[in-house]
């Protein structure tokens, strides 16, 4: 899939304030044709990013996650800025974990030139992306590999997982709750998260804006539960409060700025 034109971008981000939008509305929008628009519908649910419906397109269903080649194209830029900022926060000559998804195959990108870092993984991109880096020893997970992305689950990778303690852990999160739950559309990836917050001494959890008004069926915990978060935008302020209240740091990722907004003021 091709990269998002600037009036597809708008289009998803009107759809996810309302839920969905309308040919004709979007035409008189962006003053094109609607041939035009539907053109541009059709490509965004060809991705998944939309479902069509009469006369428009809605936003996909809360149960099923996008395709993973949707998922990398949603929010990319973001991602890398998210990625290197986490990355940044995480030094060498350390063990960490990291979890399965796009934005943490972004840390995984910003870590490359770390050294001395032991790097367990369920994700075969991030064991791909470190793999030619002389000082980073990477160990993959065995179990279930999900061929739609790369994704290494079920029982014997939470066995796995189980044996180590690490110093840190990068997490994401497909939705986050407004009561601040975080969630994810496989009840097998998300056993696998939670042997990784539970082995490891500090768990960051990295998410772009996108995931705060998008919706999943299966809990992976709390914001509670994790030690750092890190976005690209303010979420909303009952997501703020539970860091504060819980003692997460919550740092905002500004392009090559390293903005760290600190819940607890």
């Amino acid at each position: 899939m091709e990269a998002l034109n600037f009036r597809q971008q708008h289009i998803l981000a009107l759809a996810r304030q309302s839920g969905g939008v309308s040919v004709d509305e979007l035409a008189q929008r962006f003053d094109v044709t609607p041939q035009t628009i539907r053109k541009d519908l059709n490509e965004l649910c060809d991705a998944r990013l939309l479902a069509r419906t009469h006369g428009g397109a809605m936003l996909t269903s809360g149960v099923e996650n996008l395709a993973y080649e949707a998922r990398r194209q949603m929010a990319a830029g973001e991602k890398v800025v998210i990625g290197r900022h986490a990355a940044s926060l995480i030094p060498s000559d350390c063990s960490l974990f990291i979890n399965i998804g796009t934005t943490t195959e972004e840390v995984a990108r910003a870590l490359v030139d770390h050294e001395g870092l032991l790097v367990i993984t369920n994700n075969i991109h991030v064991a791909t992306i470190l793999m030619p880096r002389p000082k980073i020893e990477v160990i993959l997970a065995g179990g279930v590999l999900r061929k739609s992305d790369g994704g290494i689950v079920g029982e014997a990778a939470v066995d796995f997982i189980s044996q180590f303690k690490v110093d840190h852990a990068v997490i994401g999160s497909s939705a986050l709750d407004e009561d601040g739950a975080m969630l994810d559309f496989d009840y097998r990836e998300v056993r696998v998260a939670k042997a990784i917050m539970q082995n490891a001494r500090n768990v960051m959890l990295v998410a772009d804006a996108t995931k705060f008004t998008r919706t999943a069926p299966v809990r992976i915990g709390h914001l509670s539960d994790v030690d750092v978060f890190v976005t690209d935008q303010p979420p909303p302020e009952s997501m703020i409060s539970y860091c504060k209240d819980n003692g997460v740091r919550l740092e905002i990722a500004k392009g090559t700025e390293l903005n760290a907004l600190d819940a607890a003021q």
